[in-house]
């Protein structure tokens, strides 16, 4: 009777360490920004892409618009293995210690996607995010959210017209020095933070993609938007490096085929997104887009290039100089 009984209690507990084998691998995917924006729907995409090709062995929960963490919180719970995957802009990693990621946010740093391509696609972005190993992230991906616009309650097409406002930035050295390049307040501030002071009147304006500038309705309570595309911002899809090195390799490679597709998705689509919501924001009525001339836009350029020198000790004179050979830029051209 006891040997029976050993046996039935070995084989209930061989069939519940099965049906625990069989659980499929959750993914916490979390980010701050809107499930409509590049960003949200690449995340949503790895999302379908990582469940049909692991046939279910891994689930994917995206938490969109900081509904898990927020916006300072989530690097942290990344690293400590509360979530597992994130897509932090390029300018959270400068702050974490890794400083040379903030060479994306110079300013006219590059004049189209071809040109980001070649850094992002290449020797030097892989390098870059070799760089994060050492706190414990392993670096994926590259996705675009777009080139920035400026907005504000007053009208901004020449450099003087940012003198004493109060601007709205990421947590970036780089974009500090960009705002005090042309006399504004810089002001770090969380993005899930930015729509209620720009309406109370805390910042008088900020920078975004205007996918970002649509999906927050900051447009709604700023009454210009200057199309500067004075700067980039992207981010890196990131993951924690314990979890990933500890999955089994045939997981991890599905993995690997399902962000590859995402951020072709991710990328192809940020464009197009962001021409939409400048449709969008016109048709609103609420932001009067502003166009700058050549004359203006060169000021802006003279204006704010400075910065890369300023900062070259910080993010890398060598890494800037790599960048403008890579993209055949001559400062000596501006």
């Amino acid at each position: 009777m006891k040997f029976r009984t050993l046996v039935v209690g070995l084989a209930a507990a061989t069939f519940s360490l099965a049906a625990f084998a069989q659980q499929p691998i959750v993914i916490k995917f979390s980010h701050v920004v809107a499930q409509d924006t590049p960003k949200g729907k690449g995340a949503d995409f790895f999302k379908q892409k990582a469940e049909e090709l692991t046939k279910g062995k891994v689930k994917v929960e995206v938490y969109h618009n900081s509904t898990l963490y927020k916006d300072k919180e989530e690097m942290e719970a990344l690293q400590l293995g509360a979530v597992q995957m994130l897509a932090p802009s390029l300018a959270k990693f400068g702050p974490l210690g890794v400083k040379e990621f903030e060479v994306f946010d110079l300013p006219f740093m590059f004049d189209n996607y071809d040109q980001l391509r070649k850094v992002t696609n290449g020797p030097i972005g892989a390098s870059l995010l070799k760089k994060l190993e050492s706190k414990g992230i392993l670096g994926l991906a590259y996705w675009d959210n777009g080139l920035k616009v400026m907005s504000a309650n007053k009208p901004l097409r020449n450099p003087e017209d940012f003198k004493g406002l109060k601007m709205r930035i990421q947590s970036s050295n780089v974009l500090e020095a960009q705002m005090r390049a042309v006399s504004a307040l810089p002001q770090k501030m969380a993005f899930s933070e930015v729509y209620q002071a720009l309406q109370t009147g805390v910042v008088d304006g900020t920078e975004n993609p205007p996918s970002n500038l649509y999906t927050q309705k900051m447009h709604e309570v700023q009454k210009f938007v200057t199309l500067s595309d004075h700067g980039y911002l992207g981010y890196a899809v990131i993951v924690n490096k314990k979890f990933w090195d500890g999955l089994p390799a045939d997981i991890r490679k599905q993995l690997d085929d399902a962000m590859e597709q995402s951020t072709r998705y991710a990328n192809q689509i940020a464009k197009v997104e962001n021409d939409n919501a400048l449709d969008a924001v016109k048709k609103s009525g609420k932001s009067e887009l502003i166009t700058l001339t050549a004359e203006q836009k060169k000021a802006w350029k003279k204006a704010m290039f400075k910065v890369h020198d300023q900062m070259s000790s910080r993010v890398g004179k060598d890494l800037i100089q790599s960048i403008y050979k890579e993209t055949g830029f001559d400062p000596a051209k501006l």
